[in-house]
């Protein structure tokens, strides 16, 4: 599968796997096990709109070809996720390939963990709960559970805001997946570095990878309802001699992506290759300035939102950085000899200024992106309408546009840059 060749809306990608119609939004669930990658998301099959939300599923075993699988989670009628499915991760436990998420019953902030396991072609829910919510009545807002492993046990995080406004990324000990223990705060908004983030009143999809000697927090800033920016937390973590639980003590922090249509990030460890594997939610937000996409469109296209491109997560001293999965070098095909494809790589040295724009020919058309280029180079990977922008050294860049019949994508750059392009598609 890779997406929907014949799609009638040429902003729909081909690269980027997702079901042809409805809503898409957080990468869920995502795992590899007998040598194949599962990656999982947020979708509405009935209507490009946040509503009825079960769980979609693909796979892949190269990170090039996906295989769709329909849906995976649906709400179970009188069970603690019977308003939705959200987010969650995955593991194997035991050998079971095993799903971790919030299951909710309205929208008040919320959540209950659930489960479901592999069930030979799909997947078992069960209407127990792991955990509900903390017996601390100032937490208003739980949801978004996390697994990781530290000191030979496994633990949970959930991201939370209390009655104060203030964010939190809550504590449990998951040595029993199916009943998890309270623990407590593992951070919270007064914390010096953490204060740094900007405004939020929860940290939303919590991930706690090690990437190197490092251990990264990557979380996504809820703010009063809206959704803002992806931000990163780099530092220790380690099991404090007297407690016993894990102590996360942040040295830097910063932004993932400085795009605006990035949010809801998963991680997920490779072990395979020593790396640690992440992919985003694209929304449907253009750049100031582009044309961008209202609801009513998406509703007269059929569908909203894409997953990124599966992006590599790097720690640069005290900034974490993400870069494409070496594995896309696989989708170069062709050189790029004048007009730019709806589906191309596009890799400048040298340096001065860049503009990527959307326009018609003779047009000077709309401006996507712009930098000063200088050591390090750029590389940008173009799906149809996604955009996605890796200087070298530094902060991605995720981006939406929408092409219109008569126009393409055109590249402004100084005298002494240099570009190389190529067509991307998949390798037969």
């Amino acid at each position: 599968m890779s997406s929907a060749p014949s799609h009638p809306d040429r902003s729909f990608p081909r690269l980027h796997p997702r079901p042809p119609r409805g809503w898409l939004n957080d990468p869920n669930g995502i795992h590899r096990v007998d040598g194949r990658w599962h990656v999982f998301f947020q979708h509405n099959p009935a209507s490009a709109r946040h509503e009825h939300i079960v769980w979609g599923h693909v796979s892949s075993a190269d990170l090039l070809r996906w295989e769709d699988h329909g849906i995976a989670l649906r709400p179970q009628e009188g069970a603690d996720d019977s308003f939705g499915c959200w987010t969650g991760v995955g593991l194997v436990a035991d050998g079971v390939p095993t799903l971790v998420y919030s299951g909710v019953r309205a929208l008040d902030g919320r959540s209950s963990v659930m489960l479901a396991t592999a069930d030979g072609d799909g997947w078992a829910q069960s209407p127990h709960v792991v955990v509900g919510m903390p017996d601390d009545a100032s937490i208003l807002h739980v949801r978004d559970p996390f697994v990781f492993t530290l000191g030979g046990r496994r633990w949970g995080v959930q991201g939370a805001g209390n009655a104060a406004g203030e964010p939190l990324i809550l504590l449990y000990d998951a040595s029993d997946l199916a009943r998890w223990e309270y623990r407590g705060v593992l951070l919270d908004g007064a914390d010096p570095v953490a204060a740094g983030l900007g405004p939020s009143t929860v940290w939303e999809c919590p991930q706690l990878v090690r990437v190197g000697d490092d251990w990264v927090l990557v979380a996504s800033l809820w703010l009063n309802g809206e959704t803002t920016d992806v931000v990163y937390l780099v530092g220790s973590l380690d099991l404090d001699g007297a407690s016993g639980l894990p102590r996360f003590a942040p040295r830097a922090a910063g932004l993932l992506d400085e795009g605006a249509s990035l949010y809801a990030p998963q991680a997920v460890q490779d072990d395979d290759l020593s790396r640690v594997l992440l992919w985003g939610w694209a929304r449907e937000i253009a750049p100031e300035g582009v044309r961008g996409r209202t609801e009513d469109d998406a509703d007269a296209v059929g569908w909203s939102g894409l997953l990124t491109s599966p992006r590599e997560l790097v720690v640069d001293g005290d900034r974490v950085l993400t870069v494409p999965a070496r594995e896309l070098t696989a989708l170069r095909g062709g050189w790029i000899v004048g007009t730019i494809p709806d589906r191309a790589e596009l890799l400048l040295t040298g340096s001065g200024p860049v503009e990527l724009r959307l326009a018609a020919d003779g047009e000077p058309g709309q401006r996507v992106y712009r930098a000063e280029l200088a050591d390090g180079g750029l590389r940008i990977l173009i799906d149809a309408s996604l955009i996605e922008v890796f200087p070298g050294g530094g902060a991605s860049t995720t981006l939406r546009a929408y092409p219109a019949d008569g126009e393409g994508y055109r590249l402004v750059v100084g005298p002494d840059v240099t570009v190389e392009g190529w067509e991307l598609r998949l390798p037969d």
